[in-house]
């Protein structure tokens, strides 16, 4: 079984290296995937029609041409769409994005919404936190409200980085997304993925050992 696993950025595709395997084991027989980050994730277009320039790599935005793609080629068991929410509302966000799949002939396709933010998913094991920043402050820990609206990654920030959210935006880019690749690395592969706080998390690793038991 071979996947097409598409996300919005670099800190993303990093978190998913640790945890697909995690579920489905080494790649190859049953399964072999491909994770394709992409440069930021737009929005879903007007019209539900590919906007932009191809070259950009902005996913939604171009989403549309890419699963009209992916309808035509042969050997795709699936297409598994991982994004963040941000401030939308979710169910808004996945009826327009079923919509689109419908549209471009990929109806299949499966999309994973990270509620608010990737980072929520590493926020929902403290365990995994803790191991990866053993000086992490419990006490912003203990405040966060898992999958809320709440500047999601601002919080780790403040839990695991030196002056917190505040010292990163005064840096400015490329230091946030530095930072969200560093975390990823460090405390993607300390998931317990059983045991998961999220509940967005926890429907991406279903939908995953949903392919695992079909070998």
């Amino acid at each position: 079984m071979h996947l097409e696993i598409l996300v919005e950025d670099s800190s993303g595709a990093a978190l998913l290296s640790h945890v697909v395997p995690a579920v489905l084991g080494d790649p190859g027989e049953p399964h072999t995937w491909r994770i394709h980050p992409y440069r930021g994730i737009g929005r879903v277009p007007k019209g539900l029609t590919a906007t932009g320039n191809p070259s950009n790599r902005i996913l939604l935005d171009q989403l549309p041409r890419i699963l009209g793609g992916y309808a035509k080629t042969p050997h795709v068991d699936a297409v598994i769409v991982v994004v963040d929410t941000d401030t939308r509302d979710c169910r808004e966000m996945l009826s327009d994005l079923r919509e689109l799949a419908r549209r471009a002939g990929k109806p299949d396709t499966i999309f994973r919404l990270a509620i608010e933010e990737m980072e929520a998913w590493l926020l929902g094991d403290r365990e995994a936190v803790l191991g990866a920043y053993p000086k992490a402050r419990k006490e912003v820990l203990d405040r966060y409200r898992q999958d809320s609206v709440c500047g999601t990654w601002e919080v780790l920030a403040d839990a695991v980085y030196a002056g917190g959210a505040s010292a990163v935006r005064t840096n400015g880019w490329p230091l946030p997304g530095q930072l969200k690749h560093e975390w990823a690395e460090a405390i993607g592969p300390r998931l317990n993925l059983a045991n998961n706080q999220s509940p967005s998390f926890a429907k991406l690793v279903e939908t995953l050992s949903r392919f695992a038991k079909a070998a």
